[in-house]
Order: structure tokens, then sequence, then C-alpha cells
């Protein structure tokens, strides 16, 4: 054998092992993106978003989505959400239920009826407008997370906020999911609106349940499995705990029809009120950043495959993605001034609310496998989570005061 020809062998062996190569310029790309997104006066979370498009199929098509890189996606953003409920202050989150509510529920029933009337005179079915306006529903708080961890806003009352509304604008999504399905699915309008009350009757025991599990692990389990794996003889024991049970309430959470991110984020208000919590906080953030959380931000730009879009529904995805901005702000802002805040902090926690993310994703994929929608609307929600997704954290750049004047408001 010559040179070349063991040269050629090695090459065609190693394409077995070109994942590696893939994740490593995944995280090189996410990191010098978001470095230029910082430069250019924007949140990094932005550039790390564009890495995905950029070099995923819709402009270089250089890497193509794979089952790898979103399942370790996925383990990222339900670690990202489990730090984030570790950061968030118990206190402030009592004080801010009720408006939390107020939140959540506004931005749930605004953006609802908008997809619904703009799909409705657009000329689709009333199943179909149905769906589109339970689409809207959705809220994926984990690029509203990163943004405002950035800015120095994550901790402050409009970020708690933010958390808490979207925790129940989750909730409340699965029991509209459930319901849209149910009355879709169902021949006659009366059998399948009866069908939808009994699935939402199904779904609200398993969220209850699914709390108060959380909780019972939380405040009874979670303290004495530290205390156990303390005493073993290996390195960063509470951080794999907290590793663990945030993939375990991930899972928990998934079982009983909630998002993963839900179960991990109630993982991290759980862990968050022991004497562990800033230690844990620091080991968490240290340990996600410099690679799972890259594979997530990178992910949802890499999905959005506009080359395959159809023509004929672009202008009505455009129309769709606005609507689906505008009434977030406006629903969730509607909250907020019901709750008494400002007219400013309204629109940052309306602003804040608008990204649909992997959330809306799901939310899509359940229709296309249901047969309620085409896979041109699929394309279409593609769209909408994408720009929703890619407006939010400039949009809370611009509508955020600086952090002298927010640490000044404290």
């Amino acid at each position: 054998m010559n040179l070349f020809d063991a040269i050629a062998n090695a090459f065609a062996e190693s394409q077995g092992f070109y994942f590696l190569l893939e994740l490593a310029i995944i995280v090189f790309a996410v990191k010098l993106l978001g470095h230029w997104s910082v430069k250019l006066g924007q949140p990094s979370v932005l550039g790390k978003l564009l890495a995905g498009v950029i070099l995923g199929p819709s402009i270089l098509n250089f890497i193509h989505p794979s089952p790898l890189i979103s399942e370790l996606a996925e383990v990222g953003v339900i670690l990202l959400m489990f730090l984030a409920g570790l950061e968030t202050d118990m206190e402030e989150f009592k004080k801010s239920a009720f408006a939390s509510t107020v939140v959540a529920v506004s931005g749930v029933v605004v953006p609802f009826i908008g997809g619904f009337v703009i799909s409705y005179l657009y000329g689709y079915n009333i199943s179909t407008a149905i769906f589109i306006g339970a689409l809207l529903v959705a809220t994926s708080v984990s690029i509203s997370v990163q943004t405002l961890k950035e800015l120095g806003w994550l901790k402050s009352k409009e970020g708690v906020t933010i958390l808490g509304a979207a925790v129940l604008d989750d909730v409340l999504g699965v029991m509209v999911l459930s319901a849209v399905v149910g009355f879709t699915a169902g021949g006659a309008a009366g059998a399948a609106a009866g069908s939808g009350l009994g699935t939402i009757l199904i779904v609200l025991v398993k969220i209850v349940v699914f709390f108060a599990i959380a909780v019972l692990l939380g405040y009874f389990v979670l303290p004495k499995v530290i205390s156990w794996f303390n005493k073993l003889e290996v390195t960063q024991t509470l951080l794999a705990v907290g590793v663990i049970s945030a993939l375990v309430f991930a899972y928990l959470g998934e079982m009983f029809g909630l998002a993963g991110i839900v179960g991990s984020y109630t993982c991290g208000l759980m862990l968050g009120l022991t004497p562990n919590r800033e230690e844990l906080t620091h080991k968490v953030d240290t340990f996600i950043y410099p690679f799972f959380v890259p594979l997530f931000f990178f992910n949802i730009g890499l999905i959005a495959n506009f080359r395959e879009m159809d023509t004929s529904i672009i202008w009505f995805s455009i129309l769709l993605a606005i609507i689906a901005i505008l009434t977030k702000i406006i629903g969730c802002g509607i909250g907020a001034k019901i709750a008494r805040f400002s007219n400013r902090s309204s629109v940052v926690i309306g602003v804040g609310m608008i990204a649909r993310g992997e959330v809306g994703l799901i939310v899509a994929m359940i229709g296309v496998d249901r047969g309620i929608i085409t896979n041109s609307l699929f394309g279409a929600a593609i769209i909408v989570v994408v720009a929703s997704t890619l407006v939010t954290p400039p949009l809370l750049k611009l509508v955020l005061p600086k952090r002298s004047e927010q640490e000044a408001a404290g």
C-alpha cells in the first residue's frame, strides 16, 4: 500500500467520526457570531441563532440537522432552564404570582384570537384556523432568559414575571392544544367539543399531579439525595446531583404532558431553596455554556430551511409572523398593565414573551402528524418560530433601559 492509498483509507475511516468536527465548528461559530453580535450592540444570543441559519440549509447548507445535534440541543435547553430556575428569587417569584398569572392568561387569549381571525380571513377552514391560533399561544422563554441574563435583568421584577408567566403559559398552552386536537380530531362539532373537554380535564389532572410530585420531591427527596451524594468519594457530586435532577424532572414533565423545560425549571426552583443554591448555580453555569447551550441556539437556526418554503405561502407566513409578534406584546402588555406595571415595563414583559422557539415547533409537528395542517403551513410555522425568536433579543435590548437605570430603579 502506497502513501496515497494509506491517506485515502485513513480519510474514509475518519468519516464515521465527522460529527466530532461538526460539533467543533458549531461551538466555534456560535461563540464567534455571538462576539460579533455584541460588537454590533446586540445581545450575543442573536449571533448564536444566526450561526445556525448561516451554516444550515437556509444559506450555506454546510451543516444539516441530525438526531445527535437535536438531542444535545434538547439537553442544552433543559439545563438552561434549570439554571434559570436556580437563579429565580422565590420571594420575588411569590410577589409576582398575580402579575405572572394575568400576563400568562392575556398572553394566551390575544394571540389565539389573532391567529384564528387572520387564518380564517385568509381562507382556511375553522379547524385549521383554530390550530394556527393554538400555534401562536406557545411561548419559549429560553431565548429571553439568555438575553435578560446578559443585560442583568433576569432577577428583576420584570424578569421574574416573564419567567413565571412563561411557565403558566406552557400549562395553558398544553390545555389549549389538547382542546384543539380533541376538537379537530372529532367528526361532528358537538362530539368533538365533548372530546376536547374530556381531554382538557385529563390534562389538568396530570398537570396538578406533576406539580404535586415535583414539590414533594423538591422538599423531601432532593436534600437527602444531595446529602448522600456528598458522602461519595468522587468529584463534582453537587453538579452531578443537579444535572441528574434536572433531567429526571424534565422527563417527568414530558411524561405528564408538559414540556421538559417546565420540569427542569421547576427542579431549579426547588434546588434554589437549598443552602447549595449559589455553589450549584456557579457550577451549572460553568458546565453548560461552553458546549450544551451553544448547540441549543444553533439548532434553532439550523432547522429553519427557507429554501424549501412554498412560495405561495410566503406572504401568509410573513403576515402570521407579524401577528404572532404583535399579539404577544399587546396581550402580555395588557396583562402587565392590569398588574400595575409601568408602560415601559409592560412593553418589556410583552417583548420578553414573544419567542416561540422549540415549543412552537413541537405544536406545529403535532399538527402535521395529526393531518390538521399541511407541510406548507408547517413551513409557515417555522417562519413564525424563527422570526419571533430572532427578533426577541434585539427588541429586548431596544426596550430595556440601561443597566445603571435598572439598578437605580431597584
